[in-house]
């Protein structure tokens, strides 16, 4: 009767550590969710106060960083575009556009556009490419497609980078092209990956002759 009795109580003892050590990883749970809202909501205030900022800004600040911004995506675009031409790549027009889409008057915030836009550039082409292999171009496909890729960006902790990744997809699976399909995939990434290039580097030379010369934007 003894040993039953003990052979109870540590069974109750293991279930009520058990109990504790579960309400114990809940707690936790909940309050990383209640963190993740908050500094998510501080984020987007963060931003809404930026762009108000910039609102405010006098015209002739407007005007400058304007025209700034302007010639630098230009020049950008234009020297990663011309070398899609005189490679023969059909679709160069894609360096150019994600040229003009990275840069940005500021390096920091360029370089995050950048990691963004290669990213989902890369995820969408592989996600895309492995279902068009495997299953063929069809609407449930493209559609299965488009909700893994962005799925993949969010777990992988660049959930800026899921539209890129679902337009990646939707060429592929959706856009009518000539030759291989690893092919387009393939070039697509490239000519992704060369667009951000050029303008990381455009907006790293901008940045660094505006420092010697001491121009503020």
């Amino acid at each position: 009767m003894r040993a039953e009795q003990a052979s109870h109580r540590e069974e109750g003892e293991d279930a009520a550590e058990h109990a504790a050590a579960d309400a114990a990883r809940a707690e936790t749970a909940v309050e990383e969710t209640r963190r993740a809202d908050r500094d998510t909501s501080r984020i987007r205030w963060l931003r809404d106060q930026v762009t108000r900022l910039r609102k405010r800004l006098p015209l002739r600040r407007r005007f400058s960083g304007g025209l700034a911004h302007g010639v630098m995506s230009a020049v950008a675009a234009i020297v990663a575009y011309l070398p899609t031409q005189m490679l023969g790549l059909r679709e160069g027009f894609w360096a150019a556009i994600t040229a003009v889409a990275v840069a940005q008057t500021e390096f920091g915030a360029t370089r995050s556009t950048a990691r963004d836009q290669f990213t989902g550039a890369a995820i969408g082409g592989l996600i895309g490419l492995a279902a068009y292999l495997t299953l063929g171009p069809s609407l449930p496909t493209y559609a299965a497609t488009v909700v893994l890729a962005i799925l993949t960006c969010w777990l992988v902790n660049v959930a800026s980078a899921c539209r890129l990744a679902g337009i990646t997809a939707t060429i592929i699976l959706l856009v009518p092209h000539l030759g291989p399909v690893e092919r387009m995939a393939g070039s697509r990434v490239l000519e992704v990956g060369w667009g951000v290039c050029v303008a990381i580097g455009t907006v790293w030379l901008v940045t660094r002759l505006n420092r010697r010369f001491g121009i503020k934007l």
